[in-house]
């Protein structure tokens, strides 16, 4: 049976933004690739300028979302529900539940989520990660939500290390620095990634800013950078496969 990735993140964007490449290499390998989306990004931009109202929002970037996903061979999306900017007052137990019960239904090898700092210390960022790392925890242990399904132990952690994407390429040699642990080269999927990045048109303007703006745009998108939370040891680093050492 094929492996399955299993990516955990807090708004619509996140997996082009931080992992569009990597995704599209796996679904290209057969792995099976299964996306959790905690909230729609309701609180965020619009477009610059506004291509809907606010109150379009939420289903305005589901569409969005959901082009992506096709464009980068993400073969199941879960939407959780949750509100824009409020992921840190969610009860605890019932999204730490919610991840469990999609962690022993799908079993995937490895997830992916951020890091404990929420890569840029969004406070949404930073409560998926705190909830997805309980949940990957929980799952393997059968005292925790029995009714969640047959306990399953995730192989490897992943996080989205916490630099923005063009001072990791920039350097010259960044998978040298503390933090980097795999080194992805994406510029075979490049034009499925910007595909995915340009499906979010409410968020052109940071799309703009953060990496076609960037004078050197096509270097920056070709290599994603990601660190190990837990697992085996790695053999060298930085790895060129996130399934790299695992069963």
């Amino acid at each position: 049976m094929a492996p399955t990735l299993f990516l955990s993140f807090a708004h619509p964007d996140d997996e082009s933004f931080l992992a569009g490449g990597t995704i599209c290499r796996y679904a290209d390998e057969g792995v099976r690739i299964v996306l959790s989306c905690a909230t729609l990004g309701e609180s965020g931009k619009a477009g610059t300028p506004p291509i809907c109202r606010p109150e379009e929002l939420p289903a305005v970037r589901e569409r969005e979302l959901r082009e992506a996903c096709a464009s980068l061979g993400i073969g199941a999306l879960h939407l959780l529900g949750y509100r824009d900017r409020e992921l840190a007052s969610v009860p605890p137990d019932e999204i730490r539940g919610h991840l469990v019960r999609l962690i022993r239904g799908t079993r995937p090898l490895v997830v992916l989520t951020f890091d404990p700092h929420g890569a840029n210390l969004h406070p949404d960022h930073i409560a998926i990660s705190r909830f997805t790392s309980d949940a990957v925890a929980a799952a393997a242990d059968p005292r925790w939500f029995p009714e969640a399904g047959p306990a399953h132990e995730v192989s490897r952690l992943v996080w989205v290390p916490g630099r923005h994407p063009w001072e990791w390429t920039r350097d010259a040699n960044p998978g040298a620095r503390p933090g980097v642990d795999f080194a992805i080269d994406v510029g075979p999927w490049l034009d499925r990634k910007v595909s995915a990045l340009r499906a979010h048109r409410t968020q052109a303007h940071s799309l703009q800013r953060n990496f076609f703006g960037q004078p050197d745009a096509e270097r920056l998108l070709g290599v994603e950078f990601f660190r190990q939370g837990w697992g085996p040891p790695l053999a060298a680093r930085p790895l060129s496969d996130l399934f790299a050492g695992l069963p």
